[in-house]
């Protein structure tokens, strides 16, 4: 197994270089045979597997129309503050923020995986309007999400690493609010609109989908730019509230969510089940993150929708690591070993997978 060069070596700066998918520590990963590898899966019968893989229209519609409605209702509650001069009007936007944002990163995953709906047409849609609302470019992040399976974890390879080593306290903080991932989109956003898509996303993205990157990049600048003049045409920030701020003001939910999934776990492993956690959640965070929380799961079988997940779970539970009871029990072991990490980057959470089963 490869380990991973010690970002932090060559200066401050530096420190994170070997996570660049140019120049980066990628050559390692592919000597290691870490690329493209084949990862550990639990035995799941034929017919149990066939059963799980059955999408459906009429459960993804009625979760995206609750989805919806509720960020109509906020918004309309956030609408009468507003006009009421009332502070009401402050937790009213950061609840349609919450709602605006960060469920839309659950959204994007599974409409991006195909699997919210059975009809692919509707999967494309919601994608595209959730990828809007999380503020992510549409078809780099479907090929770097797509990247993130075949690579999880592995350094140099995904590019969705949410807390490389050691720790970078700061850009947890900035992220709170999105604010390092705006800084990063937006002048990447503006560079695709004019033709240029990068050249890390080039060594993933296919050239026959460079077109439909520069495309989406132009149409979302449209939007921004249209919102923005809206709002010296009538003098208010209104329209901002409603379209683009909150991608950074609502996005501290999803934070709380994905951190979960990764963070403190070992790098540069083929076993979803030592660098994946499943979490047990309440119905209303489930709801809202679309049952992410089974993630050792969805990470094995990406192709299980969201509302068979629970179901996967008890299939494949007497082969997994215990589950978080909660999302607080993960933070309890997430937070001190981000900040072991911050001074000691080898160190990892370790999970007790069955001994019976180990690859």
């Amino acid at each position: 197994m490869m380990e991973s060069r010690q970002p932090g070596e060559t200066g401050e700066h530096e420190r994170h270089r070997a996570y660049r998918l140019i120049d980066g520590d990628g050559e390692r990963a592919k000597l290691a045979g870490l690329v493209n590898a084949e990862w550990y899966k639990c035995a799941v019968p034929r017919p149990v597997m066939k059963g799980l893989m059955q999408r459906s229209d009429a459960r993804a519609i009625r979760d995206t129309l609750l989805w919806y409605a509720a960020i109509v209702a906020s918004g309309v509650l956030a609408w009468f503050a507003w006009r009421a001069h009332s502070p009401w009007a402050i937790p009213a936007f950061f609840l349609y923020g919450t709602l605006y944002c960060s469920p839309a990163d659950s959204r994007w995953h599974e409409s991006g995986h195909g699997t919210a709906f059975r009809t692919a047409w509707m999967n494309q849609v919601l994608y595209q309007m959730a990828s809007f609302q999380v503020f992510r470019r549409p078809t780099i992040w479907r090929w770097s999400h797509a990247r993130h399976h075949t690579d999880t974890l592995v350094v140099g390879r995904d590019r969705e690493i949410a807390v490389p080593l050691p720790t970078d306290w700061l850009s947890l903080a900035l992220n709170v609010f999105a604010l390092k991932h705006a800084a990063a989109e937006v002048p990447k956003m503006i560079s695709a609109a004019f033709g240029d898509i990068g050249e890390e996303e080039k060594t993933f993205v296919p050239e026959s989908e460079w077109p439909k990157v520069i495309r989406e990049a132009r149409i979302h600048l449209s939007i921004y730019i249209a919102v923005i003049a809206s709002c010296f045409i009538f003098r208010s920030i209104l329209p901002l509230l409603y379209v683009g701020l909150p991608s950074l003001y609502g996005a501290w939910l999803y934070l709380y969510f994905g951190l979960t999934q990764h963070a403190g776990m070992p790098e540069n492993v083929l076993d979803h089940r030592k660098n994946c956690r499943t979490v047990m959640m309440n119905p209303v965070f489930r709801f809202l993150y679309l049952n992410m929380n089974y993630h050792v799961e969805h990470h094995m079988f990406p192709m299980v929708p969201y509302h068979a997940l629970p179901r996967l779970h008890d299939a494949v539970k007497d082969d997994m690591p215990p589950p978080y009871p909660s999302s607080l029990a993960a933070y309890a072991e997430i937070i001190p070993a981000l900040m072991r990490q911050t001074r000691d980057p080898s160190y990892h959470v370790e999970r007790p997978v069955p001994a019976a089963t180990q690859p």
